[in-house]
Protein backbone atom coordinates (compact mmCIF):
# COMPACT_ATOMS: atom_id res chain seq x y z
CA UNK A 1 0.00 0.00 0.00
CA UNK A 2 1.61 3.28 -1.12
CA UNK A 3 0.62 6.25 1.83
CA UNK A 4 1.01 9.63 0.07
CA UNK A 5 0.63 11.97 3.01
CA UNK A 6 0.21 11.07 6.56
CA UNK A 7 -0.93 13.86 9.55
CA UNK A 8 -3.65 14.56 12.24
CA UNK A 9 -7.17 15.82 11.45
CA UNK A 10 -9.13 17.52 13.96
CA UNK A 11 -12.46 17.38 13.39
CA UNK A 12 -14.85 19.98 15.81
CA UNK A 13 -17.66 21.73 15.94
CA UNK A 14 -15.48 24.92 16.55
CA UNK A 15 -12.80 25.05 13.91
CA UNK A 16 -11.93 28.87 13.47
CA UNK A 17 -10.71 28.86 17.08
CA UNK A 18 -8.53 25.76 16.32
CA UNK A 19 -7.56 27.06 12.56
CA UNK A 20 -6.52 30.34 14.19
CA UNK A 21 -4.26 28.58 17.23
CA UNK A 22 -2.66 26.58 14.44
CA UNK A 23 -1.94 30.06 12.37
CA UNK A 24 -0.54 31.19 15.81
CA UNK A 25 1.89 28.37 15.40
CA UNK A 26 3.01 29.36 12.01
CA UNK A 27 0.51 27.33 9.80
CA UNK A 28 -1.11 28.74 6.63
CA UNK A 29 -4.37 27.45 4.98
CA UNK A 30 -3.71 25.67 1.85
CA UNK A 31 -6.68 24.27 0.25
CA UNK A 32 -10.80 24.35 1.89
CA UNK A 33 -13.00 21.62 0.93
CA UNK A 34 -16.86 22.48 1.97
CA UNK A 35 -20.07 20.56 1.35
CA UNK A 36 -19.07 17.18 2.04
CA UNK A 37 -21.54 14.47 2.29
CA UNK A 38 -23.53 17.44 0.48
CA UNK A 39 -23.65 18.52 4.19
CA UNK A 40 -22.31 21.41 6.17
CA UNK A 41 -19.20 19.77 6.64
CA UNK A 42 -16.34 21.97 5.66
CA UNK A 43 -12.47 20.56 6.09
CA UNK A 44 -8.98 23.39 5.49
CA UNK A 45 -5.54 21.95 5.14
CA UNK A 46 -2.89 23.58 6.84
CA UNK A 47 1.17 23.50 6.36
CA UNK A 48 3.80 24.95 8.13
CA UNK A 49 7.28 25.71 6.52
CA UNK A 50 8.50 22.58 7.50
CA UNK A 51 6.03 21.06 5.32
CA UNK A 52 4.00 19.95 8.34
CA UNK A 53 0.07 19.35 7.86
CA UNK A 54 -2.70 19.11 9.94
CA UNK A 55 -6.31 19.00 8.82
CA UNK A 56 -9.33 20.85 10.78
CA UNK A 57 -12.35 19.12 9.61
CA UNK A 58 -16.03 21.22 10.75
CA UNK A 59 -18.51 19.33 11.47
CA UNK A 60 -21.57 20.74 13.78
CA UNK A 61 -23.25 18.01 15.32
CA UNK A 62 -20.33 16.48 16.35
CA UNK A 63 -20.96 16.53 20.67
CA UNK A 64 -16.77 17.09 21.18
CA UNK A 65 -13.78 17.21 19.65
CA UNK A 66 -12.17 14.25 18.13
CA UNK A 67 -8.98 13.35 16.81
CA UNK A 68 -8.16 11.12 13.77
CA UNK A 69 -5.06 10.12 11.59
CA UNK A 70 -5.39 11.52 8.08
CA UNK A 71 -3.77 8.90 5.27
CA UNK A 72 -3.60 9.72 2.07
CA UNK A 73 -3.08 6.52 0.01
CA UNK A 74 -2.81 5.85 -3.81
CA UNK A 75 -5.64 3.05 -4.05
CA UNK A 76 -8.66 3.89 -1.76
CA UNK A 77 -9.70 0.10 -2.48
CA UNK A 78 -6.72 -1.43 -1.56
CA UNK A 79 -6.33 0.38 1.70
CA UNK A 80 -10.02 0.11 2.69
CA UNK A 81 -9.44 -3.69 2.34
CA UNK A 82 -6.17 -4.02 4.95
CA UNK A 83 -7.93 -1.68 7.33
CA UNK A 84 -11.70 -4.13 7.47
CA UNK A 85 -8.86 -7.09 7.23
CA UNK A 86 -7.51 -5.72 10.32
CA UNK A 87 -10.83 -5.27 11.83
CA UNK A 88 -11.46 -1.95 11.59
CA UNK A 89 -14.93 -0.61 10.52
CA UNK A 90 -16.23 2.17 8.31
CA UNK A 91 -17.67 5.14 10.72
CA UNK A 92 -20.39 5.53 8.13
CA UNK A 93 -21.22 2.18 7.76
CA UNK A 94 -20.65 1.15 4.03
CA UNK A 95 -21.02 4.31 2.97
CA UNK A 96 -17.69 6.25 0.71
CA UNK A 97 -17.48 9.77 0.64
CA UNK A 98 -17.53 11.12 -3.04
CA UNK A 99 -15.92 15.15 -3.42
CA UNK A 100 -15.16 14.41 -7.29
CA UNK A 101 -11.51 15.31 -6.44
CA UNK A 102 -11.22 12.42 -3.41
CA UNK A 103 -12.84 9.51 -2.02
CA UNK A 104 -12.63 8.99 1.75
CA UNK A 105 -14.09 7.23 4.96
CA UNK A 106 -13.17 7.14 8.29
CA UNK A 107 -12.22 3.99 9.54
CA UNK A 108 -12.23 3.05 13.55
CA UNK A 109 -10.26 0.12 15.34
CA UNK A 110 -11.38 -2.43 17.72
CA UNK A 111 -10.32 -0.46 20.15
CA UNK A 112 -11.61 2.75 18.73
CA UNK A 113 -8.85 4.89 17.24
CA UNK A 114 -9.14 6.00 13.65
CA UNK A 115 -7.87 6.53 10.48
CA UNK A 116 -9.37 8.69 7.56
CA UNK A 117 -7.88 7.32 4.33
CA UNK A 118 -8.24 9.02 1.46
CA UNK A 119 -7.08 8.74 -2.29
CA UNK A 120 -7.17 11.89 -4.52
CA UNK A 121 -8.34 11.27 -8.00
CA UNK A 122 -5.90 12.47 -10.19
CA UNK A 123 -6.72 14.24 -13.27
CA UNK A 124 -5.50 11.59 -15.50
CA UNK A 125 -7.87 9.12 -13.97
CA UNK A 126 -10.79 11.43 -14.28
Amino acid sequence: MQITSFNPLIITHDSESIIKLFEELGFERRHKKEGINDEDITSVRMKDANGFHVDITQVDKLPQDMTSIRMNVRDFNEAYEMLKAKGFTNAQGEKITNTGSSISTMMVSPSGFSISIAEHIRKEDR
